[in-house]
């Protein structure tokens, strides 16, 4: 019997990946940097069976939180990878091959000693530019003021991006299909509002 780990995880090799060959279709395939305790990666791909969608998360207890709410009948289109996303992530996709990607609640390293382990930094945004289809589009989330102007400051200075509202920092949700995070029910909770950005890959 295939366990939900078989099933569900990728282990991405000194090749990128084939895609087809991963989710035995051609359908279009969207990525979630930072999977987290899971809810985006189980709940919002239902919305969209016809779409095929990874989850990149390098904590193994995330990873298995993950696990604990994806069912192969359920999310037949999820794949998850224990992976560290930086600017190698161009070496584990191939160019042009992600159709989107979503990055919910990044830890915001408000500590100014910390920045350079800031997710959202010019390399990943180099890369992740490599790995998206051109007009695809890239959703960020953060209840971190500072940390969300430090996003708009980074895509801003980016020529492969571009912001797809006068307003980058939108206060309502973009997605239609609106997943709420453990990360964001916890900070609404201490009164932190999210912001809610969306880039096209121009």
């Amino acid at each position: 019997m295939i366990s939900d780990a078989d099933y569900f995880m990728i282990v991405p090799s000194e090749e990128p990946l084939d895609l087809p060959s991963v989710f035995g279709n051609c359908n279009p395939v969207y990525i979630e940097i930072g999977s987290g305790k899971g809810e985006f990666i189980s709940g919002y791909p239902v919305f969209h069976p016809d779409w095929n969608f990874i989850g990149f998360e390098v904590r193994g207890k995330r990873i298995r939180n993950c696990l604990k709410k994806l069912d192969p009948v359920v999310n037949p289109n999820v794949r998850l990878a224990e992976v560290k996303v930086d600017a190698n992530i161009s070496k584990i996709l191939l160019p042009e091959s992600i159709s989107g990607a979503y990055i919910q609640h990044p830890d915001p390293w408000p500590k100014k000693r910390h920045f350079r382990r800031r997710l959202i930094q010019q390399d990943l945004l180099n890369s992740l530019a490599t790995i998206l289809k051109p007009g695809a589009l890239l959703q960020v989330s953060t209840d971190h003021q500072e940390y969300a102007n430090w996003i708009v400051e980074e895509f801003l200075a980016n020529p492969f991006f571009e912001s797809i509202y006068d307003n980058p920092m939108q206060e309502q949700p973009i997605l239609d299909e609106h997943i709420v995070t453990w990360f964001e029910r916890e900070q609404k909770q201490l009164g932190y509002s999210p912001y809610y950005m969306m880039y096209k890959r121009v």
